[in-house]
């Protein structure tokens, strides 16, 4: 691999996943356009992110990674992403609790408009038609199929509206989130389950009473009548996305100043940086991760910190080289190994991982997705869905792999949402949870274009079962006893 690296060196390499227009002056049009365009975010807050990213490397922060499969045009609504951003940092407070570390939120929101599949084409009734590739690629519809350049410009406005409004209610009081007592239990539908919810929530509740009583977060006066955001109220929350589009994260590339901080310490050849300003963290999928490929050719280059899939289909030396292509220097913060197995691989591939990495001596975060090597589809309606249990299933043993192998489970990437129905409840998309999700229930409010999305109760469910371990662990209870919540909830 050359070591001369540009924002279009990729072109010299295969690229999984293509895309091909059919008019590509249209497209080139588009580019030179989005090119010219302002950044979405920028290197001092992609360079913040590292360096949070490095306390989560270093045991001192825990990362939440959450947020659709694929965003739609159409849910770019304040409904949805209010309700998107409520439950992330519901979630990050139950996770504060039990863990007391500090919660790096990263959202996949604001550009994850793109999806790879397994086919070009897929069968619908007795049509063969293109796949769809996600909305900034082409439409839903069958009818709509056909590569449209023009989505990528809309892909960057909505992904800036949707930027724009999350910043606007995260500094508007709206990341004050001290009111779990306003959290309705009233969907667990297990004694046990709900006499142990109450009493996170009830302890969870009394801490953030403390913190007002001591004067951490006095709240004299409201945001919109002159007071202060507080302690409780000032997040950091990073957008991110799949960089699977290499023709849009190219135009949305820069190369720009460090930020002055940066450059205090810098060498004169290091006074500025390639940064893809599309979003602060990107990864790089399990089907475009090829050390010869693309994907891998444009990551190595960028200032971002990436994310890198790793599955049962990774061997440990290829693992080790790609890091050492993405992460030659070793950078702190910089890579973080998003491993998704599936319940059924997670004990026979996971602690060869840990052990081949750390023989490498390359830095990483370690962070479980315990949704995508779960997926089925459902024997009574054909749908594709979760199971609840096999996902919980998945992190429990990630967190005990970890342990047993002298390691560190740095944090979580699910696929979550807020969104609400039009009669005003949650999807019914993932089986089971503590509202114990049939089959037969699915169909109710299923709205995912994509894949099976937890729904807000059932992401609660997961962020107390992680608090309440964190808890454990912090207390010296952890091997004491059978986990209430994980057998309560369905664990396998």
């Amino acid at each position: 691999m050359s070591d001369t690296w540009s924002p279009s060196s990729w072109k010299s390499k295969k690229a999984a996943q293509g895309v091909e227009y059919p008019d590509q002056g249209h497209l080139s049009k588009v580019l030179d356009k989005v090119k010219r365009l302002p950044p979405l975010v920028s290197p001092s807050e992609i360079e913040r992110l590292r360096h949070q990213l490095s306390l989560v490397q270093n045991n001192k922060a825990f990362l939440l990674h959450a947020g659709d499969c694929a965003e739609s045009f159409d849910a770019c609504t304040h409904e949805n992403i209010t309700n998107k951003i409520g439950l992330i940092l519901s979630f990050s407070l139950i996770l504060i609790w039990g863990a007391r570390l500090p919660i790096v939120r990263i959202g996949r929101i604001a550009g994850q408009y793109a999806k790879p599949r397994s086919s070009g084409t897929e069968k619908i009734g007795d049509r063969t038609v293109l796949s769809f590739r996600g909305d900034n690629v082409n439409g839903i519809d069958p009818n709509d199929r056909t590569p449209d350049p023009e989505r990528l410009l809309s892909a960057y406005f909505h992904s800036s509206t949707t930027l724009n409004y999350v910043r606007s209610l995260l500094t508007s009081g709206f990341a004050d989130l001290n009111h779990p007592r306003e959290w309705s239990l009233s969907h667990v539908r297990s004694p046990t389950l709900r006499t142990e919810f109450e009493r996170i929530s009830e302890g969870l509740s009394d801490a953030l009473d403390f913190s007002r009583a001591i004067g951490a977060d006095p709240g004299s006066s409201s945001f919109e009548t002159g007071g202060g955001k507080g302690v409780l109220g000032e997040v950091d929350f990073y957008t991110s996305h799949e960089g699977l589009m290499l023709d849009y994260e190219e135009a949305l590339t820069r190369r720009l100043p460090l930020p002055p901080s940066l450059q205090d310490r810098a060498t004169s050849q290091t006074s500025d940086g390639f940064y893809n300003t599309s979003a602060h963290f990107l990864w790089i999928g399990d089907r475009t991760r090829q050390i010869d490929g693309a994907h891998v050719e444009y990551f190595r280059g960028i200032r971002n910190p990436i994310g890198i899939k790793v599955g049962p289909t990774m061997e440990s030396e290829e693992l080790v080289r790609l890091l050492s292509v993405v992460n030659p220097d070793r950078i702190d913060g910089k890579v973080t190994l998003i491993t998704r197995y599936g319940a059924g691989k997670i004990d026979k591939y996971l602690a060869g991982h840990i052990q081949a990495v750390r023989q490498s001596g390359h830095p990483v975060i370690w962070v479980c997705d315990p949704m995508h090597g779960n997926t089925l589809t459902s024997a009574t309606t054909g749908l594709k869905t979760r199971n609840f249990g096999t996902i919980i299933s998945e992190l429990t043993a990630c967190l005990r792999i970890h342990a047993e192998a002298g390691s560190r489970l740095g944090g979580v990437s699910l696929e979550f949402t807020g969104e609400l129905s039009d009669d005003g409840f949650s999807v019914t998309e993932c089986l089971g949870g503590s509202m114990e999700l049939s089959e037969e229930e699915l169909g109710l409010r299923y709205q995912s274009f994509c894949d099976p999305r937890l729904n807000f109760e059932q992401s609660l469910d997961v962020a107390f079962l992680i608090s309440n371990h964190f808890k454990k662990e912090r207390t010296g209870k952890l091997k004491t006893g059978t986990d209430i919540l994980f057998s309560e909830l369905g664990g396998m």
